[in-house]
């Protein structure tokens, strides 16, 4: 099943559940998804990989702004985004370990030829289209750096 067809059955099942935080959740992951299928340049279809995309950057929006709650002090909204982030979890691939995290990387630098720090972007471009979904982008910049070292 698509994501976007999960999303929306999901949908239906928090509100039978009355289940208010994941069915604001999900009801934003809808948003996002809609807004992507009717963009500008779009085909009317959104690809899991691009759902993934997004739900990438909605789980770091919450995380972020969670933090920022926390350290003013609004434990109340903290608690809420970091619960909306949990929802927003479910629906990504389990993250890859420190270990199959490096594993992959290496390849990639042995596939790009890549020797310095210098060759870094190169890296990063086949690093990004390869594990994304799998891995965040600081953390695959930072072992790219590690590694390239």
């Amino acid at each position: 099943m698509a994501l976007f067809e999960q999303v929306s059955k999901d949908i239906m099942q928090a509100m039978k559940d009355r289940d208010q935080v994941r069915l604001t959740a999900l009801r934003g992951i809808k948003k996002e998804f809609i807004e992507a299928k009717t963009a500008k340049g779009s085909d009317g279809e959104m690809s899991d990989e691009t759902g993934l995309k997004i739900l990438q950057k909605m789980l770091k929006q919450r995380k972020e702004s969670a933090e920022i709650y926390s350290q003013n002090g609004r434990t109340e909204l903290a608690e809420n985004e970091l619960a909306e982030a949990a929802v927003i979890e479910a629906y990504l691939p389990k993250p890859m370990s420190d270990e199959e995290l490096t594993a992959a990387i290496k390849a990639i630098i042995a596939e790009t030829g890549a020797s310095s720090v210098k060759e870094m972007g190169k890296v990063m471009g086949v690093a990004s289209k390869q594990l994304a979904g799998k891995a965040e982008g600081k953390a695959i910049s930072d072992k790219v750096k590690e590694l390239l070292a």
